[in-house]
């Protein structure tokens, strides 16, 4: 039996002239994003995260040119780390980079199905691999693909509903995993996409394709640096900070102006999804009660795909689903839905939940990581050819 499962692509975020946003509110100030501080001239496949290091370089990992990178914005260069393969200094699909404590780094390696801890030198160190535990058939998947880590190294990843035959839940859980005992534990659940699936073969022999519905409302998440989950609730647009012991700070609702969705906005869905890589394509096959796990971005998720493939809802959700990113000032950036065409927006909130700022983006950027008052974001090119920029953190 083979199943396919896709996760969500990563967020995306823009950087430029052209104005547009919903009016502000009270006390919540607006800013436009302008030139770049610094950028990279080579251009990348695709960018998940990006991870500063202490000596200002950054590591990038590109899942489409399967190679991990130290860039130096100064001298606007960048250089290979390790090899493609499967040996202990390699890796097959460098997917993310997280930073770990002791200025050390995990990369998400999806081609070898591992996490592998970088030490301070960017020497490869010990792995751990993405399954967790033992699959049963009709029961979630446990994977450690890393949508956020906290100071402490701990990782967070959403549970992956349904296993094989089961029924397919409106809803999933972050799952914390301290990766010396490799234990999940659920922190916090959020409302996911609604899917389509479909199911082809014999009982022995059996493919199930399950795929988000574009654009379905779904709530979004991400990780402050104490563990805390940080939640934008779909149903009203509010806030949810939850604390590593279970108590809740929640926002205020935040208004929003539904935006319909017509053939731009299809097509702009279609081509940022195509920009950051596509999805995450999930293989398990089970052959004589053996299970084997394969994993990699990209493939037929990111390629050329017709509207009318899929089904769409009459209007978008206030907001993107994916990662929440929250900055080194414990802010958590929701990227807002708007007309397309329209400048990138995100609402900036704080601890409490409360709107303290607006940031907009050029069209078809995107936000993939923080630095020391730095804000790493990606933008592209006639091609879709991925390009990394630095912008200095803005005030409010």
């Amino acid at each position: 039996m083979f199943t396919r499962h896709s996760i969500p692509a990563a967020l995306f975020l823009s950087v430029t002239i052209g104005f547009w946003a919903l009016p502000p509110q009270p006390g919540a100030a607006q800013i436009r994003l302008g030139e770049p501080d610094a950028m990279i001239s080579e251009d990348f496949g695709a960018i998940q995260t990006v991870r500063e290091l202490p000596d200002g370089r950054v590591l990038v990992a590109d899942p489409l040119g399967k190679a991990l990178y130290v860039v130096d914005f100064g001298e606007d260069t960048r250089t290979v780390i390790g090899r493609e393969g499967q040996g202990p200094d390699e890796y097959r699909q460098p997917d993310a980079v997280w930073p770990l404590p002791g200025d050390s780094t995990l990369l998400v390696d999806l081609g070898n199905g591992r996490l592998v801890a970088l030490a301070s030198d960017l020497s490869f160190g010990p792995t751990m691999p993405i399954s967790l535990g033992d699959f049963q058939p009709g029961r979630p998947l446990s994977l450690a693909i890393p949508q956020g880590v906290d100071a402490m190294g701990r990782i967070y990843a959403r549970s992956m509903g349904g296993g094989m035959g089961g029924a397919y839940p409106d809803s999933a859980s972050v799952l914390r995993v301290d990766r010396a005992t490799k234990t999940p534990e659920t922190a916090a659940t959020f409302k996911i996409q609604a899917v389509t699936r479909r199911t082809s073969g014999g009982a022995n022999n059996q493919n199930v394709m399950i795929s988000p519905i574009p654009l379905s409302p779904e709530d979004a998440w991400g990780i402050a640096a104490d563990g805390s989950v940080v939640v934008a609730r779909s149903i009203d647009y509010h806030m949810e900070r939850i604390a590593p012991d279970g108590s809740i700070t929640r926002g205020p609702p935040n208004a929003f102006e539904a935006v319909a969705i017509r053939t731009p906005e299809k097509e702009e869905y279609l081509a940022e999804r195509g920009r950051a890589g596509g999805g995450i394509a999930i293989g398990v096959e089970m052959t004589n009660g053996q299970m084997s796990m394969t994993f990699a971005r990209g493939g037929e998720e990111s390629g050329p795909r017709e509207i009318d493939q899929f089904t769409w809802p009459e209007e978008k959700p206030p907001f993107y689903g994916g990662r929440i990113p929250v900055d080194p000032l414990n802010r958590a950036w929701v990227r807002r839905h708007v007309d397309a065409g329209e400048p990138s927006t995100y609402d900036v909130f704080d601890a409490s939940g409360s709107k303290v700022g607006t940031v907009l983006l050029e069209n078809g950027k995107r936000v993939v990581g923080f630095g020391e008052g730095a804000v790493y974001v990606v933008g592209f090119d006639e091609f879709d050819l991925n390009y990394l920029q630095r912008y200095v953190m803005p005030r409010f």
